[in-house]
C-alpha cells in the first residue's frame, strides 16, 4: 500500500467529515442566512482541480474516489443553499405581503374618518378625547373571559411600572389570534404578552390537536417576528370540573410553553394566590429603588385573582364552543 495515497486519503476524509453535518444542519435550518454560497464555490473548485491533476497524472485509485465523495457531499450543500434560499424569499414575499395589507387597511380607515361630514358641529367639538395608546406596553389577549378585567386599574393598585392593555374579544380563537395579532397588537409593539388562548377551542382541539399546536406556535412566531426580546406568558384554560379533555388541551398549551421558553400560568392555582403579598413586595422593592418590571407570572396573579373574586364565570366550567 502506498502510504503517500493512504495520507492523502486521511486528509481528504478529514477534510470531508464535516460536509454531511453541515448539509443536515442547513437543511433543518431551512434558511439560507449565514451560509456562504461563495466559499462553498471556492470548496468546490479546489476539488476540481484535485480530480484534474488525478485525472492528468492516471492516478486511478481509491484516493481519486475519496475525491469524488467529497465533491458530491459538498455539491449537495449547493442545492440546500439553493433550496433555502428560495424558502426565505417565500418568508421575505409573505411577510411583505401582511405589512402591505395593513398598511392599505389603515389608509382606508383614516381616508373614512377624513371624509365623513356627517356629525353636526356640536359632535365634532365636544367628541370624546380617545385615550392614545402607547408603545412597549403588556397586552392581555384573550376571550370573553378576559375582557372584563380591569387591567388599567389594578395597574394602578398594584403599582405596574409599565403600561398594560386589555386587547381580549370574545371571538377568538387559536386559529384567528395570528391575523388578530397583526391588525390588532402588533401596531404597539408589545413588550410583553398575557395571552390565553382555548375559551373557543375545545371542538377544534378534539377534532385536531396538531392543528391548535401549530396556530399556538404560528401566533409566537408572529409575536417573536415583531419583538424579539417581548415577554410572553401562556395562561392555561379553568378546569374546576377536572374535564379531560381541558386536561390534555392544558398540557399543550404547557408544552408549547416549554419549547419556546415562555411562562406558563396555571389557573388552576388562582385561589390560592394572594395578589397583596405581591403588592407588598413590589412596594417594598420601589422603595428600595428598584425598577425591575414585574414578572408576567405576578401580573397574571394579579389579574386572574380579581377574575377569580369578581367573575362568577372563572369559577364555573367555561363556555367552550367552537
Amino acid at each position: 500500500m502506498n502510504l503517500a495515497h493512504l495520507f492523502e486519503a486521511s486528509m481528504l476524509v478529514c477534510f470531508g467529515f464535516s460536509w454531511p453535518l453541515n448539509v443536515m444542519k442547513a437543511y433543518k435550518a431551512r434558511t439560507a442566512k449565514g451560509t456562504s454560497l461563495a466559499f462553498i464555490i471556492l470548496i468546490i473548485t479546489g476539488y476540481v482541480a484535485g480530480i484534474t491533476a488525478k485525472i492528468i497524472n492516471h492516478q486511478f485509485n481509491y484516493v481519486l474516489a475519496v475525491y469524488f465523495l467529497n465533491l458530491a457531499i459538498v455539491m449537495a450543500n449547493v442545492f440546500v443553499y439553493i433550496r433555502n434560499k428560495s424558502l426565505d424569499r417565500k418568508a421575505e414575499t409573505s411577510k411583505k405581503l401582511k405589512i402591505n395589507a395593513n398598511d392599505i387597511k389603515n389608509v382606508v380607515e383614516k381616508e373614512e374618518n377624513m371624509t365623513n361630514y356627517t356629525n353636526s358641529l356640536d359632535e365634532l367639538i365636544n367628541r370624546p378625547v380617545k385615550a392614545v395608546e402607547k408603545k412597549n406596553a403588556v397586552i392581555l389577549m384573550g376571550g370573553s373571559l378576559d375582557k372584563d378585567i380591569p387591567v388599567s386599574s389594578l395597574a394602578k393598585e398594584f403599582s405596574f411600572n409599565f403600561d398594560i392593555y386589555n386587547k381580549s374579544a370574545d371571538s377568538i380563537t387559536a386559529a384567528t389570534s395570528q391575523d388578530y395579532f397583526q391588525n390588532k397588537i402588533a401596531p404597539l409593539a408589545p413588550e410583553g404578552m398575557l395571552i390565553h388562548l382555548g375559551e373557543n377551542d375545545l371542538a377544534a382541539f378534539k377534532n385536531d390537536s396538531t392543528a391548535f399546536d401549530t396556530n399556538y406556535l404560528n401566533l409566537i412566531e408572529s409575536i417573536k417576528d415583531c419583538n424579539r426580546k417581548c415577554r410572553i406568558a401562556l395562561v392555561g384554560i379553568a378546569n374546576p370540573s377536572n374535564d379531560k379533555s381541558l386536561e390534555l388541551m392544558n398540557a399543550h398549551i404547557k408544552a408549547i410553553a416549554d419549547a419556546e421558553k415562555v411562562v406558563f400560568v396555571n389557573l388552576s392555582n388562582a385561589k390560592l394566590w394572594n395578589p397583596e403579598a405581591t403588592k407588598a413586595v413590589a412596594t417594598f422593592a420601589y422603595d428600595m429603588g428598584l425598577k425591575v418590571r414585574k414578572p408576567l407570572l405576578d401580573v397574571a396573579e394579579i389579574l386572574y385573582s380579581w377574575s377569580y373574586k369578581n367573575q362568577q364565570q372563572m369559577i364555573m366550567e367555561p363556555s367552550l364552543a367552537g
